[in-house]
């Protein structure tokens, strides 16, 4: 990718400056942490059984940890070092909570984590062809970020996504004891199992909308998650749970935020406990509405 400034009309390429030390990119991520990623920070330079984590942070959403590593070089491998830290997690959840705890305002009881869901980022200027095949399973929770700098204070950040033909690790573990206990306690969801043993009408009804959802803008993503499929950009726009009949949708907006000149959302603002995003919740069960509900989902974007 080469950047430039449009200066009157007359391009010219903005260079790149790299980064000299870890430390400088770790603290563009610690300092901008929730904007970048949607995550709480929770603690810099983490100590546990001498291993030193450069960032610790925990996913509100999904109520799980994630450990956040930063590299400047390319001499390491991905593999080795996240699924250590994924066992170093499993291994001694007590520690995490406590830091959480002792470092947050709120504090978390046991049965409110989700371990599951743990994940590892490595941050880097740029990552080999290796790296990247090497991590790209769709069940293994290891995610590469590249991060780059350029003249004028630009900054580049770029979560790299799995392809969509990405294989399981599961046929090539029984060689690792690690990557077989990182395996077998952290699950990654996938669509076909939101629609497993769904009706023909309600898999056609869901795909009706998650097209509509999708072509509302190139650059929505969906993201299975444990209980419903989630539709974003950098948050959530929009969650659907696939219910035996009928789809049940959340718009992530706060009360009062959106324009519903039909009344057709429910106000789930003070409803604890649901599980979508959002003050708006509605049951859906036909698409005859499906354009109107564009133009409410649409307000999120």
């Amino acid at each position: 990718m080469i950047l430039y400034s449009n200066q009157a009309g007359k391009l010219e390429e903005v260079k790149e400056k790299p980064f000299k030390l870890e430390k400088d990119i770790q603290k563009i991520f610690d300092s901008n942490l929730f904007a970048i990623t949607g995550l709480q920070f929770i603690k810099s330079e983490f100590i546990i059984k001498s291993n030193r984590i450069d960032t610790l942070a925990f996913d509100t959403e999904n109520k799980s940890f994630i450990i956040i590593e930063y590299k400047r070089d390319r001499n390491y491998s991905v593999i080795d070092q996240g699924v250590s830290y994924l066992n170093l997690m499993l291994d001694y959840k007590a520690d995490f909570i406590i830091e959480y705890n002792e470092s947050q305002t709120k504090s978390l009881k046991r049965d409110e984590i989700d371990w599951s869901q743990t994940k590892v980022f490595f941050v880097s200027s740029s990552f080999t062809d290796f790296q990247k095949q090497s991590t790209n399973f769709k069940d293994l929770s290891i995610e590469l970020w590249e991060i780059k700098q350029f003249e004028n204070d630009v900054i580049l950040i770029n979560p790299l996504k799995k392809s969509s033909a990405a294989p399981s690790i599961k046929p090539i573990v029984k060689q690792n004891d690690e990557l077989q206990k990182v395996v077998r306690e952290i699950k990654t969801y996938t669509e076909e199992e939101h629609l497993h043993n769904k009706s023909e009408e309600t898999k056609e009804l869901y795909n009706n909308y998650k097209n509509a959802i999708l072509n509302l803008s190139p650059d929505i993503e969906l993201v299975p998650k444990k209980t419903y499929i989630a539709f974003k950009k950098k948050t959530n726009i929009v969650d659907i749970e696939i219910q035996t009949n009928s789809l049940k949708l959340w718009i992530n907006l706060k009360k009062e935020k959106l324009n519903d000149s039909l009344g057709l959302m429910r106000d789930v603002s003070t409803l604890k406990g649901h599980n979508g995003n959002g003050d708006y919740e509605l049951i859906i069960s036909d698409d005859l509405k499906l354009e109107y509900i564009m133009s409410l989902i649409k307000q999120a974007i």
